[in-house]
């Protein structure tokens, strides 16, 4: 039966709850009232074990609401990363779960928690990407860049021109955050292709452990491996947030 329960139950939070005091009591409670009111003991037992059940249901992980991963929400270049990555993480899931039970079964399933942190960044990095192609759409970068040309060869001969200084600066402003735009969408793009190869790596690395009786030390180089990969993903998430509040060092903003 625990077996068949998802990764998020196989935990020490739902150990904690399956064995809780209050739960175990309760359970007993039920038990002890549904025989004073005359209920036979298999009837007895049966509002027992819901009682206890009730208790320890309370106690389970939840997973987070409004963050459910759903590829088709987003365009095919951004929904392709997202989809790859849920196949390896059910790939290593499956791995984990053909595992001999044991010290090693049990590591790998703290990896396959990271590996679920890592695929959710990609989630988070694909959605984020695309909101900054879609803004970047709207931008017209071409006509930006003529305008520069234009003001620059008026001021070549106005140079103390303060409003077509002004329009310069703020032209400029302009086509400094859309390349940072265009830099963070190829960026996020690489980084994902590049999660997706890590992914698989570990994959390989999970079902090669699967088959043979290893020590828990043999998973710490795996560990380390999807450790960093998450980090990365987080760290390009934390980028791409930064987009919408870029330095004053690139010019002046405008609205």
């Amino acid at each position: 039966m625990l077996e068949r329960l998802p990764d998020r139950f196989l935990n020490a939070r739902t150990a904690r709850a399956i064995t809780a005091p209050q739960a175990i009591v309760l359970g007993g409670l039920g038990t002890a009232v549904a025989i004073v009111a005359g209920a036979p003991i298999a009837a007895a037992a049966a509002v027992g074990a819901v009682a206890w059940g009730v208790r320890v249901a309370i106690g389970l992980p939840r997973r987070a609401h409004g963050d459910r991963i759903d590829p088709f929400t987003l365009k095919v270049q951004w929904r392709k990363p997202v989809h790859e990555a849920q196949q390896a993480q059910r790939r290593f899931d499956d791995a984990v779960r053909k595992a001999d039970p044991g010290p090693l079964q049990d590591r790998l399933r703290e990896v396959g928690q990271r590996i679920d942190a890592g695929v959710r960044a990609c989630w988070r990095v694909a959605q984020r990407g695309q909101a900054i192609e879609e803004g970047l759409a709207s931008l017209d970068v071409e006509s930006s860049k003529r305008d520069l040309v234009d003001v620059e060869r008026d001021l070549r001969a106005s140079p103390d021109d303060a409003r077509l200084q002004q329009t310069r600066e703020s032209l400029r402003a302009q086509l400094h955050s859309a390349q940072r735009m265009i830099d963070a969408v190829g960026d996020a793009r690489t980084q994902l292709r590049l999660m997706n190869a890590r992914l698989d790596e570990a994959v390989t690395q999970a079902v090669e452990l699967s088959l043979r009786s290893a020590p828990e030390s043999d998973v710490s180089g795996l560990g380390s491996d999807v450790e960093s990969l998450v980090t990365d993903m987080e760290s390009l998430r934390s980028a791409l947030d930064e987009v919408d509040h870029p330095s004053s060092e690139g010019g002046t903003s405008t609205t």
